[in-house]
């Protein structure tokens, strides 16, 4: 199997991992999952993580064909629109980003979201095939954490976004809107069926208990054998495991901000009379 190479950019305040991965017969590469920094407390943005991704893009001579996001994160702002601007590279999200724009454009009353998928560039179908230079990426369809959740496996390596996470750490949230736990579960079987020396390359990370530094990079053999929501847990285990555990949880700190802008594939909203753009916190409607 082809191994391509791959490295990793990891955001602590966000806790977020973004990818470079390229061909390394052709250097023609994709970034995963990206992030435009953003400060909560201020409003201001920046580019600096992004930039990051540029710069090894340019070190190591790859050119980058796609910016591929998992799905509409709930924790960061990202970065693709500025990605963009500097290679000139398409934006690629799961097709079922439709349903979700729907969803949000009514929670936040949107006029300007279209809700067709747009301003997306490609909207991708499960087992549909994007060239990489000699390497296929196979977009594989795995919602539960969201409706339009997409995992890309790119020769032995496997992006998974927010379906699972460290084995020590567990699986994603299912209670966003149209989040489903034994949807969430049978899509992550998918996945397992994978052979299991498949690398995967997670979204997040969070430090299990007991674990002193980051990790985001795992087997499908070790997803298998060790992860503490999956291992040994048959499909009704889990649905109740999760169901219960995400009563506990509160919600992501970037939440409303990052919906907003990206279900919009990280464009900004347009900016009112006065020059500034705006992003709305609706109040006592969530």
């Amino acid at each position: 199997m082809t191994v391509p190479q791959v490295r990793a950019f990891f955001d602590e305040p966000t806790f977020t991992v973004s990818y470079l991965v390229w061909d390394p017969a052709t250097k023609r590469g994709a970034v995963i999952d990206s992030v435009l920094d953003f400060d909560p407390k201020s409003g201001r943005t920046g580019t600096q993580s992004a930039e990051a991704i540029l710069k090894a893009a340019k070190q190591e001579g790859v050119t980058i064909d796609w910016l591929l996001e998992t799905h509409a994160h709930a924790d960061h702002i990202s970065g693709a629109p500025f990605l963009k601007k500097a290679t000139g590279a398409p934006i690629a999200i799961g097709e079922h980003i439709k349903a979700v724009q729907r969803v949000f454009k009514d929670v936040f009353n949107l006029s300007h979201v279209t809700a067709d998928g747009r301003p997306f560039d490609r909207l991708v179908t499960d087992g549909e095939e994007l060239p990489l230079g000699e390497i296929a990426i196979k977009v594989l369809h795995t919602p539960g954490h969201t409706p339009a959740c997409v995992s890309y496996l790119i020769g032995d390596a496997l992006f998974v976004g927010d379906t699972m996470f460290m084995p020590d750490y567990g699986t994603a949230r299912t209670d966003f809107p149209g989040g489903d736990a034994r949807t969430l579960y049978r899509s992550i079987q998918k996945l397992l069926a994978l052979p299991e020396q498949t690398r995967v390359f997670l979204c997040h990370d969070y430090k299990a208990p007991g674990r002193d530094a980051y990790a985001w990079q795992s087997t499908i053999g070790e997803e298998r054998a060790k992860n503490v929501h999956l291992a040994g847990v048959s499909e009704d285990q889990f649905v109740a495991m999760r169901e219960a555990r995400d009563k506990t949880l509160a919600m992501p700190t970037l939440i409303l901000p990052s919906i907003q802008v990206n279900i919009q594939a990280g464009e900004l909203p347009p900016p009112e009379a006065n020059g500034v753009r705006y992003l709305k916190l609706p109040i006592d409607a969530l």
